[in-house]
């Protein structure tokens, strides 16, 4: 924009009059006045600290288009959405930090309808009077769960805390040593527990708890009984653990409350569709539990939302916890987890409509053609720099669902040959995700592996690898 020395500095214009530029109106017009004029402050600040460190250089004029260029780049930058599609190839369906399930298009189109227009959240249209916003989605709940009530917070550890605050505070409630999770974040049961106001009472071994040790630990103090699914993770060898059956009677005998926290949970038996069987609410009601607790966004398919159902008269006193309204769903998550449990009442059309179930149950030959058609256009974007090639690879299903159980899958690896594989593996994967639409594989041995289980669009995948840019360091 200008050269250096003491004239090109007093050469700088002020501030007011580059805002006067016709450029910097277009500018304006489409950032609006504060956002350019910070962005005009910010390069003329840079522009005079790249000055006062440069060699002195004769008088030049100001460059009014170079630096409007310089605004307009940094606006482009600053306004971009920090949330950005990505494409998940990391071979991990349901991931965390990509933000788990992909909502089906019904529910896209639901939370759309939710947004822009007034709706009956809290209103009652028969009575004309005040609503449950809990009641559009119940009903659903009731229906694929068996359950008498339920009722719906913002995720699956606020449904633990709300259960546990409203039933057993100030009391205790006995959980086995092997189901005391961790989940993701560093949140623990034991952590939530307390924070709900209730007493854990460790029972049994990491590895084996018996029915006699929740009947000894049963006692005036004693609010509920509780089992945590541990779907993150599994012990295998010399075990034990209490069928959720017997609980229930033990729960019975003493007129407590059973509790069942699911974690992730599902709606259908997924062995129909090929896969690992998940519990689910269904089946632990049905095995006598009181209340149980599960994710809307994991296995189930939804937005994030923490389900909670069971017996009418509990449910209510969860209700009418004043927590509750701090734990309360909007408009949107109602709204798009209608759309995805109203799937579940027709399976045939199930696994075509849900994208979490679909991506799961992909046919191993169907990931492998895409991998054959895929190859020669990676190949010809990395022109010679890396060598690419079709892996056989393992996809997890992820969230903490069914840790131990993994699904084949295909790929595509990319590396270079030499002694600095890892360190060209890790620029492999930092170019791939400097592409217009970032593209998230994981790095290993050497090479970055790309699993396609969950690449949906092969066309725009393959329209932006002319972008990719790669150039091994040469050491």
């Amino acid at each position: 924009m200008l050269n250096s020395g003491p004239s090109a500095r007093r050469a700088i214009p002020s501030l007011d009059r580059l805002l006067r530029l016709d450029a910097v109106a277009g500018l304006i017009a489409r950032y609006g006045r504060p956002l350019v004029t910070e962005a005009a402050r910010a390069e003329l600040a840079a522009l005079r600290a790249a000055l006062s460190r440069r060699t002195a250089r004769p008088d030049v004029a100001f460059d009014d288009r170079g630096f409007v260029r310089a605004c307009a780049a940094r606006l482009d930058r600053e306004t971009q959405p920090s949330l950005k599609p990505v494409f998940n190839l990391t071979g991990t369906v349901l991931h965390t930090n990509l933000g788990r399930a992909l909502m089906p298009q019904e529910a896209a189109q639901a939370v759309a309808r939710a947004m822009t227009r007034p709706v009956n959240l809290e209103f009652d249209l028969e009575g004309g009077d005040r609503g449950e916003r809990d009641l559009h989605v119940e009903r659903w709940l009731v229906r694929l769960t068996g359950a008498e009530a339920a009722l719906v917070v913002n995720n699956n550890a606020a449904a633990v805390y709300l259960v546990l605050n409203t039933l057993a505070q100030k009391r205790e409630v006995p959980v086995s040593r092997g189901e005391l999770i961790e989940i993701g974040g560093a949140f623990r049961m034991p952590d939530i527990m307390a924070r709900a106001g209730c007493k854990l009472r460790e029972i049994g071994t990491t590895n084996r708890t018996h029915l006699k040790d929740y009947a000894g630990a049963i006692s005036p103090r004693t609010a509920a009984l509780m089992k945590v699914h541990t779907s993150n993770y599994a012990i295998h060898g010399f075990t034990a653990a209490v069928a959720e059956a017997d609980l229930a009677a033990l729960a019975r005998k003493h007129a407590l409350p059973f509790i069942v926290d699911l974690g992730s949970g599902m709606l259908v038996d997924l062995e129909d569709y090929g896969l690992p069987h998940e519990p689910t609410p269904r089946e632990s009601l049905a095995a006598g539990a009181d209340v149980v607790t599960f994710s809307g966004d994991k296995l189930l398919g939804g937005p994030q939302a923490g389900l909670i159902v069971g017996r009418a008269e509990l449910i209510e006193r969860l209700r009418r916890n004043p927590m509750k309204r701090a734990l309360r769903v909007d408009k949107m998550t109602l709204a798009a987890l209608e759309a995805v449990l109203k799937l579940y009442a027709d399976p045939r059309r199930l696994q075509a409509a849900l994208p979490t179930l679909r991506l799961l149950s992909r046919p191993l030959a169907e990931i492998e053609a895409q991998a054959e058609r895929l190859l020669p256009a990676l190949r010809a974007a990395l022109a010679g720099t890396a060598g690419a090639e079709i892996v056989a690879v393992k996809s997890q299903i992820g969230s903490g669902s069914l840790p131990v159980d993994l699904v084949a899958s295909c790929g595509v690896a990319v590396s270079v040959a030499g002694k600095r594989r890892n360190a060209a593996a890790a620029q492999i994967s930092s170019a791939f995700r400097a592409l217009p639409v970032p593209v998230i594989g994981r790095v290993k041995d050497g090479a970055f592996i790309m699993d396609l289980r969950c690449l949906d669009d092969e066309a725009e995948f393959l329209a932006q690898l002319g972008e990719l840019k790669f150039e091994p360091q040469r050491h």
